[in-house]
């Protein structure tokens, strides 16, 4: 067994919680829901290894589809967090905006940085554009919370904003929200 494998193994009871979720904050307030899933994998199912972080996978983003957006809705934000991160709040493994609500749809790989219809903000570590699971081995299986938020104005910065920017902008526009959970696991 590895060293990262007895680490994983040793911190198994340590979770961040969904408490410290982005669709938690107590500021965004109570809205109603839309559909949103992957042609990848079922909600609550394992994601593929190809939508694995770097050095564990091929770091492509999984195709995502959503139905039922408020017709007034005028652009899609994205943020996706580990809420099992052995960590006082969850890795936040993309923020993405500027997201056409009437899409319907993204492709494979559309969150990588250089993807130009997006604008992103930074993700744990200073990330920009998606970083794919890779929870430390032998810590069991982590759930990835895809948090998609419809809203009724444009957002506005001009430098990638930090997760909490982006909660405190995303407050008074907030119409609907989604949610889909993806799994993966290190042995």
């Amino acid at each position: 067994m590895s060293f990262e494998s007895k680490l994983g193994h040793f911190l198994q009871p340590v979770r961040a919680g969904e408490r410290h979720l982005l669709q938690n904050d107590l500021a965004l307030g109570p809205t109603p829901t839309f559909g949103l899933s992957s042609p990848d994998f079922a909600d609550d199912g394992m994601m593929p290894r190809r939508c694995a972080g770097a050095g564990v996978g091929d770091n492509i983003s999984p195709a995502l589809e959503w139905t039922g957006v408020p017709a007034e809705a005028v652009e899609l934000a994205l943020v996706i967090q580990d809420q099992d991160a052995p960590l006082p709040r969850p890795i936040t493994h993309l923020v993405a905006f500027g997201i056409d609500p009437a899409a319907g749809r993204v492709p494979h790989g559309a969150f990588a940085a250089r993807a130009s219809e997006f604008r992103f903000g930074r993700g744990s570590f200073g990330w920009i554009g998606y970083h794919g699971p890779r929870p430390v081995a032998g810590h069991g299986p982590h759930r990835y919370v895809f948090q998609m938020f419809a809203l009724g104005k444009p957002l506005s910065f001009e430098e990638p904003p930090e997760l909490a920017a982006l909660a405190s902008a995303m407050a008074g526009s907030l119409l609907a929200r989604a949610r889909l959970i993806g799994r993966y696991e290190r042995e």
